[in-house]
């Protein structure tokens, strides 16, 4: 069940995948049992040292775990949504990668967690 494009989501899953860029051999097992197509190659062009890795889209990620139990890397870990954004901030990764997209990888994080964290109070109410 994907989200419609430009809807924004009703209500996040209560964890999202984090994929531990340094733990992740490219081996494109999560892409392959991802029921949503939220996880994608990024080239490793600017990386030479490495074919590529995986990395989530978490604004499609519904939080079902098939990556995680599939990944035969121990590379991917669900997180809890309203700490996703100290996840992302940590999960390593060729240096070039991370500071050329460290922007738009933790704001989407961040906001995503911050979203949860209102869903969260709002039913606690």
């Amino acid at each position: 069940m994907a989200k419609a494009a430009g809807k924004p989501r009703k209500k996040l899953p209560k964890e999202l995948a984090v994929i531990r860029a340094d733990n992740c051999t490219g081996c494109d097992a999560c892409i392959e049992v991802c029921p949503v197509d939220c996880i994608y190659k990024v080239p490793g062009t600017e990386q030479p040292t490495i074919g590529h890795f995986c990395d989530v889209d978490l604004e499609r990620c519904i939080g079902c775990a098939l990556c995680e139990r599939w990944c035969p890397w121990d590379a991917i870990d669900m997180v809890p949504t309203t700490e996703v954004a100290y996840h992302v901030a940590n999960k390593g990764g060729p240096p070039e990668y991370v500071e050329q997209n460290w922007e738009r990888l933790v704001s989407i994080a961040q906001s995503l967690a911050e979203l949860a964290a209102e869903q969260q109070a709002a039913t606690k109410k």
